[in-house]
């Protein structure tokens, strides 16, 4: 069979969430980029010539600390500077007006949980950046909700913000007026090796555990046991993929098993993302199936997509209109 022909119809998806009780979404960082905040995906997937996901390991943290807390500091900076965009605030409303609504989100930027999106319809499966855990296995020291920037004096300089382009500079492209810690050609301060006891460590040293020696450092978590039950509590009517492939996992591996036996009816698998209707996006659709795809930013196009149930947003005063 062919795949849906109303598949970007938003009126023939509107049908589908009028039927629709249970809904999970899967959030990744194309749903923050309208916030600002890099994806570290592709051509961009850079901070400072390394590899972003190299730098998120544990083994990159064993060999550098003070190059990881660099990184993390300044991811932790752009995210306290960063806002929930109307993408946040339609999932957070959707839970608010259906029980059955489950959101599983990737991103560690906290802005799920500043759009007020209620905890216990909220999985972050990768943790958060501002929750800070002893590195040692043996120790339980944790800080919930760090919001301190910089956390140290060692790493100001990922706490700077990004000067405003100039009038000269917005006309010559090549030109950096970004975040001055991007810029390669400036070095990055020393850093003491975190090796050192906390009675030898001088001012300028990385964030360190009360408790014992190891330094602090952000700890994954992996909620996908819980979501997992979710799923095999009863048919899933409809699968979000917000700002990340629907091929790529956990996104792949949670839509299919989302979609479960088809004796339990149709689960429409809904990429949104701003390559979703291109036509690598498009081959991604199930023939057979109740799949949309939907093409643009999130932003814009969830709360699109969600009217019907959550109102429509005013953007002025940011809040939904019913």
């Amino acid at each position: 069979m062919p795949r849906n022909p109303d598949y970007n119809s938003i009126p023939a998806f509107h049908a589908k969430l009028a039927r629709s009780r249970r809904i999970l979404a899967v959030c990744g960082a194309g749903l923050s980029a309208s916030s600002g905040l890099p994806t570290f995906r592709g051509a961009g997937g850079l901070w400072r010539n390394y590899e972003a996901t190299a730098l998120a390991s544990p083994k990159a943290f064993k060999k550098d600390p003070g190059l990881v807390w660099m990184f993390y500091a300044y991811r932790r900076h752009m995210a306290l500077k960063a806002k929930p965009n109307a993408g946040h605030y339609a999932l957070a409303e959707l839970a608010r007006n259906n029980p059955e609504f489950l959101c599983l989100s990737q991103n560690v930027d906290n802005l799920h949980i500043r759009a007020n999106h209620p905890p216990s319809q909220l999985r972050l499966l990768h943790g958060s950046l501002f929750t800070l855990k002893c590195s040692s296995p043996t120790c339980s020291h944790t800080e919930p909700e760090n919001l301190n920037s910089p956390l140290c004096p060692a790493l100001a300089a990922a706490a700077v913000d990004a000067p405003p382009p100039s009038s000269a500079s917005a006309s010559a492209p090549t030109e950096i007026h970004h975040h001055p810690l991007l810029d390669t050609a400036n070095p990055l301060p020393t850093i003491p090796p975190a090796s050192l006891p906390p009675a030898s460590l001088p001012p300028a040293s990385l964030p360190h555990c009360p408790r014992c020696t190891p330094p602090c450092s952000a700890r994954a978590c992996d909620m996908l046991a819980g979501v997992d039950e979710w799923i095999r509590r009863g048919r899933v009517d409809v699968v979000l993929v917000v700002g990340t492939s629907s091929l790529v996992w956990p996104a792949a591996g949670i839509a299919e098993a989302a979609r479960g036996d088809s004796k339990r009816g149709k689960t429409s698998v809904v990429p949104v993302n701003v390559d979703a209707e291109s036509p690598e996006g498009l081959v991604r659709l199930v023939e057979g199936e109740e799949d949309f795809a939907f093409g643009g930013d999130a932003a814009e196009v969830l709360p699109r997509l969600l009217e019907p149930v959550i109102g429509r947003w005013d953007m002025e005063r940011g809040v939904f209109l019913k």
